[in-house]
């Protein structure tokens, strides 16, 4: 009876996880251009980040290495604000510094991360008539801008993002739930 109790409270987070964005990633465009790469990138990023994540229990969540480090939770926070970084500048919209971060539960934040990053893949395929120096990085402190070209964008938070992915991974792992092994990361899909 316990058993069957546990399996019906999994039951909705299961299915809420399969409708997520990023579970596989979606096929490979059959052009190769510099929207679509950097799409894909993206793309790659997304697959990461949802099977680092997929799974994590409060410990895990909790677990710091050493006091000094973040834990699991405040770097997927930190990753969550590197996607709203990524999506405004596909979107051309400015990052403003002074409005406060919105805490949020850990599900949602999961979510947001990835429809952010799904959503900034997505303007880029669709967007081909644009070139990608028209995508700016811009940073705004009242009436203070800063601007950075789209280089920028792929250095700064889009390699930030996949450096703190891969801690997840590790720090995961060392709190006792590594990601599943049946992941092919140059498919994108789970191997069942």
């Amino acid at each position: 009876m316990r058993r069957v109790l546990l399996l019906l409270l999994a039951l909705p987070a299961f299915a809420y996880s399969q409708n997520l964005p990023y579970r596989e990633m979606p096929p490979a465009p059959s052009e190769y251009n510099g929207h679509n790469v950097a799409a894909r990138l993206i793309d790659g990023m997304g697959f990461r980040y949802y099977w680092a994540t997929e799974g994590l229990r409060p410990e895990n969540l909790a677990f710091k290495p050493t006091k000094e480090s973040r834990t699991v939770l405040e770097t997927a926070e930190h990753i969550h604000e590197l996607s709203v970084i990524i999506l405004h500048s596909v979107q051309g919209v400015p990052n403003r510094m002074e409005s406060p971060i919105e805490k949020m539960d850990y599900e949602r934040l999961r979510r947001e991360t990835l429809e952010n990053l799904k959503s900034a893949a997505d303007l880029l395929r669709k967007s081909q008539d644009f070139q990608l120096q028209d995508y700016n990085m811009v940073f705004s402190r009242g009436k203070q801008k800063q601007t950075f070209n789209f280089f920028n964008e792929i250095s700064g938070p889009v390699s930030d993002a996949l450096w703190h992915i891969g801690q997840v991974v590790t720090l995961r792992r060392q709190s006792g739930n590594p990601i599943t092994d049946k992941l092919n990361f140059l498919d994108g899909k789970l191997m069942e």
